[in-house]
């Protein structure tokens, strides 16, 4: 697994430009696994600083004791739509999957503004990251991606 400063070293362009469409909105949505397996869908708020990925959650949200039993996530940052007279000016989609490490630490939840009681905080190590937008042309969907342990490649589709 990779720290986001890992992910910017090894996919510099990639990793900025998946950085800017999880900008452009401070909301996105996060998938965690419920206790039978099934996935839940969360609002989340992600921060991208010192290197690495963070979230957290209010005391008692399910989506922390969802991380605390599973670490796996997936998080989803939208864009806006897509001008249909001018496709490839569509910012793209971007998406991030990892795992979740739980912050204990009381020095680091408190630069982070997790001290409430019961809160969690919680860093991401990076397992993929995928950009989704349409060519230059306006005929392709580009789905830029990096898997940990195969690095990154393209695929266009039709």
């Amino acid at each position: 697994m990779a720290s986001w400063q890992e992910i910017e070293k090894e996919i510099p362009d990639l990793a900025a430009r998946v950085l800017a469409v999880m900008g452009k909105r401070k909301h996105k949505t996060m998938a965690t696994l419920r206790g039978d397996g099934s996935p839940r869908i969360s609002g989340i708020e992600v921060d991208f600083k010192d290197g690495e990925i963070w979230l957290g959650s209010m005391a008692g949200a399910v989506k922390g004791r969802d991380l605390k039993r599973d670490p796996r996530l997936a998080i989803h940052g939208t864009s806006d739509d897509p001008d249909e007279s001018n496709p490839s000016a569509w910012d793209g989609d971007a998406k991030l999957t990892g795992r979740a490490v739980e912050i204990t630490d009381p020095a680091v939840r408190e630069r982070f503004g997790a001290s409430e009681v019961g809160s969690d905080l919680f860093r991401v190590d990076v397992t993929e990251v995928v950009l989704t937008k349409v060519d230059a042309a306006g005929e392709y969907l580009v789905v830029e991606m990096w898997h940990e342990g195969e690095g990154a490649r393209v695929v266009r589709r039709k």
